[in-house]
């Protein structure tokens, strides 16, 4: 017989769990939000830190070798910021203000670009597996902005190069949607395959491109392919910044829409999520973001599959943390593997898209392995 106690108190609660995990592909835990909040706070701070310093660090390594004190006193006499440190000669201004400091800026921009578009596509696919490059959707954008190039586009002025990668890239993301998803989910294997197919195609395409295209276009087709932040200029960086700005912004005001729809479509519908709608702007969503990374950087794999998963296991999986920390880690690893290609090899300028296929590539067999062995099977 229960007690006094036991009837007065009514029925027991279940700990309070993060029903997000879900939606990632984890067994959800309860993670107390007092234990998440402190994670998410400290996560943030080390990863902001560890940004600027790598960025300092970065602006002053390579043949012009720069002091940090050189470096920040540049960076402050640029602002109007009074400073009591060197700002250096105006040779080293040029080599940071016109040369390493655009290619970081659009660094940072591709890295959460990139790994904020990953924690999209799994929030929406329900799967741990989804990335834009895995899915071919950074294939397709590149298609499209090869093309732009090879045929000499010019319809949208400036914008012409960024809007058909817009479009290449909306195609691709529709297509793995609409192909791999089948009763209401989407399986590994179908995004697997549905991956590796248009990935397949984008490639055809590129070489079909490059094989008419005229010799720069060749050069600047390959340069897509390997993924690279050598050329960087501002007024690059005043295309990219905008879309970028407006793909976070937009995530950022669905991330609690997301948590819900990770407990499930129908659950989601009767707590108010216009589930269709939330599906066609992630979508579109993910191709702004992957548009603004491959427009003028090229093809830069893993990124969006290795951070976001790298943050959920740090802070749980809830999104609009997870979006945040997200991108301040990919344009930490971005920033990261550009010092690394620039200085790595001397004389030369190292595709940035080989180091993070080099990180990438190890993780996403480990996460398949992963995967496998805690739902027993692929399907």
């Amino acid at each position: 017989m229960t007690s006094a106690l036991e009837r007065t108190a009514g029925p027991r609660r279940t700990p309070r769990t993060d029903a997000t995990a879900a939606g990632a592909g984890e067994i959800a835990t309860p993670v107390p939000r007092t234990h998440r909040g402190a994670r998410f706070a400290i996560t943030t701070t080390v990863l902001a830190v560890a940004l600027v310093v790598a960025c300092v660090v970065s602006l002053g390594s390579g043949q012009f070798a720069l002091a940090p004190s050189e470096v920040v006193g540049i960076l402050a006499r640029a602002v109007g910021i009074p400073t009591a440190w060197a700002p250096g000669t105006p040779a080293a201004a040029g080599v940071v203000l016109d040369i390493r400091l655009p290619r970081i800026v659009l660094g940072l921009l591709v890295g959460a670009a990139l790994a904020v578009s990953g924690v999209l596509m799994q929030a929406i696919f329900g799967n741990p597996l989804a990335d834009a490059g895995v899915v071919g959707v950074s294939s397709g954008a590149a298609v499209g902005a090869a093309a732009s190039l090879t045929f000499g586009l010019a319809t949208f002025g400036m914008w012409t190069t960024p809007v058909f990668a817009f479009a290449g890239g909306l195609l691709a993301v529709f297509s793995v949607y609409l192909i791999s998803r089948s009763g209401g989910r989407t399986e590994v294997v179908t995004l697997l395959l549905t991956g590796i197919a248009v990935n397949a195609i984008g490639g055809a395409a590129l070489a079909f491109l490059t094989f008419i295209g005229t010799t720069a276009t060749r050069e600047q087709i390959v340069f897509w392919q390997l993924g690279s932040l050598n050329g960087a200029l501002w007024p690059n960086i005043a295309l990219v910044a905008p879309l970028v700005a407006v793909g976070i912004a937009v995530a950022l005001v669905v991330a609690r829409r997301l948590d819900l729809f990770a407990l499930g479509e129908r659950t989601a519908r009767h707590l108010g999520v216009r589930v269709e709608l939330l599906r066609v702007v992630v979508i579109v969503t993910v191709a702004l973001l992957v548009t603004g990374a491959v427009a003028f950087a090229g093809i830069i794999g893993f990124v969006g599959l290795v951070v976001p998963h790298l943050m959920r296991m740090a802070i749980g999986p809830a999104h609009l943390p997870l979006i945040i920390t997200s991108a301040l880690g990919a344009s930490l690893l971005i920033a990261v593997a550009d010092l690394v290609a620039r200085t790595a090899v001397p004389l030369a300028d190292m595709p940035i898209g080989m180091i993070t296929a080099l990180v990438g590539g190890p993780f996403f067999l480990w996460l398949l392995v992963r995967t496998r062995r805690r739902s027993g099977g692929w399907a």
